[in-house]
């Protein structure tokens, strides 16, 4: 709202003091803060809600999805990277070329020799990104993986997409969810929710197709769930005919199954 110039004024700060000092200086009628990590005290709420931006801006990292402007997910990663980049142009005419080296803890091994196409990358100073431990690359990549992204609707069933943005506390009306390789129809951050929407005209069907159209469904549902569940998230079915949700249960009645009453 200001053109920078409160994040100019507190640039030499570490990144936590200069989003809280800064926070106001946001259009909050135009973010949204999303708590991906599960971390802050409040599992999803509007910019309006000053503790959570701040919890999600100040972590010690920052993941995909958190911060989102009108509609579009700003990756936090390119925010990381250049405050990066400022911080290594912002030292260099006040640092001689003798005193401009970086630290290598004694503990590691010798870097191997860069690729003439890797951009160098400096590394966090002081207390700018608190150390949360180590982190096995398995449990990492499983972060990865299972972050929240919105993207756009696969296809272009209009009933489809609309009956999945009008599900109650959609966080994200309008776009699908990739998580963990899978475009799921809508998200509920509240409840940390994934839903599958069918939008069949199952009543509609002969008892052959019926059958048909279930036992074909079931696999990718059942699959659909424990990708969820890897995730942490629990899984829905939406479907606008009670006569397709008890077809379904009979398959397998583990499976949450919801009819869409808004669809």
């Amino acid at each position: 709202m200001d053109g920078g110039r409160c994040v100019v004024g507190e640039a030499s700060e570490p990144w936590p003091v200069l989003v809280e000092r800064c926070f106001h200086a946001l259009d909050h009628d135009r973010l949204e803060f999303h708590d991906s990590t599960g971390r802050c005290t409040v599992a999803s709420a509007g910019a309006a809600a000053v503790g959570l931006g701040v919890c999600v801006l100040a972590a010690p990292e920052i993941v995909v999805g958190a911060v989102v402007v009108t509609g579009v997910v700003v990756v936090g990663f390119a925010i990381k990277e250049a405050l990066d980049a400022y911080e290594l142009r912002r030292s260099r005419p006040e640092v001689g070329p003798a005193a401009e080296t970086r630290p290598v803890p004694e503990t590691m091994p010798a870097p191997r020799e860069p690729s003439p196409k890797q951009r160098p990358k400096p590394e966090p100073k002081g207390p700018d990104f608190p150390p949360v431990g180590p982190i096995e690359t398995s449990e990492r990549e499983r972060r990865r993986r299972c972050e929240p992204i919105p993207v756009r609707h696969l296809g272009g069933n209009h009933l489809h997409n609309q009956c999945a943005d009008k599900i109650p506390n959609n966080s994200f009306p309008g776009r699908d969810v990739f998580v963990n390789g899978k475009n799921f129809d809508a998200l509920q951050l509240a409840t940390r929710t994934l839903w599958e929407v069918k939008t069949d005209n199952f009543d509609t069907y002969t008892a052959d197709l019926k059958d048909i159209v279930v036992r074909s469904q079931m696999p990718k549902m059942q699959h659909e769930r424990e990708l969820a569940r890897a995730c942490g998230f629990d899984f829905k079915v939406g479907v606008r005919s009670a006569t397709h949700k008890v077809a379904l249960l009979k398959q397998d009645r583990t499976l949450n199954v919801v009819v869409m009453e808004w669809c």
